[in-house]
């Protein structure tokens, strides 16, 4: 899939196409569509939120700078145009618009001053009109939108916590605990995931005699459809050989069954996964990295640590 372009390399079609007359940003997408190399995959791409598509949301933030710029005038609500101003721009055939371009209008230099005392209230920038020289090196402020860099900011506090859980667990001493509390772990996931139903459908088993699994989950109240799960809590850079899936998919037979998760804290081999992915019985393979995701969307060790409201403006509102 290529890359979707960022709100600043949009900034120059978006005008383009405003200067054919009143544009809405669905009418945008399609004049882009036949500009830009885009597959229908990429159109509908969603962001996280699933309110809004990536291509729509990064229009949006290139018509809205451009308009702090004067290059776009707002015709009512969702409708905008190309100004004189913006007409006059695309006269000099720029190779590129992008938040450089716009700094050279100081209403843009005002508003990105303003942004930035509202944010930081940085004494530098207390008086914003004997400021306006020294934007220019705030220009290029950044590449993404803001909902871009919110979902990079989500992304990169995500990151550390999938390693944070890992670390939290591997300080489990000794590793005989540890690896108790890690059964126990992957089983409450799957619980917390909806199988199961609740604690009394499921077991810990490990320890010896236990045939090759370390829990199974009940899906149904008399126990007769079971998933098995093996839980292996080896170093993180360690990796499942073929040889350990293939033996845990041979005591799925001693169980009478063809269900199976098999979750560790490492990484599965490309072999390990070629071999589950030619075999009949039903295995499901999740590493270190796939383990902390589901964790961290089943709340599964962690909290809620805080929440941020974000408000947009209620067009609905001011409707005569």
């Amino acid at each position: 899939m290529a890359k979707i372009p960022d709100y600043q390399t949009l900034m120059l079609p978006v005008l383009k196409a405003a200067s054919a007359g009143q544009m809405t940003v669905a009418k945008t997408i399609e004049r882009l569509a036949l500009e830009i190399p885009l597959t229908e995959a990429e159109l509908a791409a969603p962001l996280p939120s699933g309110r809004q598509t990536i291509i729509a949301n990064r229009i949006h933030w290139a018509k809205f700078y451009m308009s702090k710029a004067r290059l776009i005038d707002m015709v009512r609500r969702g409708v905008f145009t190309a100004s004189d101003r913006g007409r006059q721009l695309l006269v000099r055939n720029p190779d590129r618009i992008d938040n450089e371009t716009l700094s050279e209008y100081p209403e843009f230099r005002l508003f990105m001053v303003e942004s930035r005392r509202r944010l930081r209230s940085d004494e530098a920038l207390e008086n914003p009109a004997a400021n306006l020289d020294t934007v220019s090196s705030m220009s290029t402020v950044t590449i993404m939108s803001p909902d871009d860099r919110i979902e990079s900011a989500l992304q990169e506090i995500e990151a550390g916590l999938r390693d944070d859980l890992l670390d939290r667990l591997f300080s489990i001493q000794p590793q005989a605990a540890r690896a108790a509390f890690f059964e126990r772990l992957v089983v409450q996931l799957l619980i917390s995931m909806g199988y199961g139903g609740g604690l009394g459908k499921s077991t810990v088993l490990g320890g010896r005699g236990d045939g090759g699994v370390d829990g199974v989950i009940h899906l149904d109240a008399l126990g007769i459809d079971r998933v098995y799960v093996q839980a292996k809590c080896y170093d993180r850079e360690s990796t499942i050989s073929p040889a350990q899936v293939r033996e845990f998919a041979g005591s799925l037979d001693d169980k009478k069954t063809t269900r199976g998760v098999f979750i560790t804290t490492a990484q599965f081999s490309r072999a390990a996964r070629d071999f589950v992915g030619g075999i009949q019985k039903q295995i499901v393979l999740i590493d270190g990295d796939e383990l902390t995701r589901f964790m961290i969307s089943f709340g599964v060790g962690v909290r809620l640590h805080q929440t941020i409201e974000i408000k947009k403006l209620d067009e609905d509102f001011f409707e005569i």
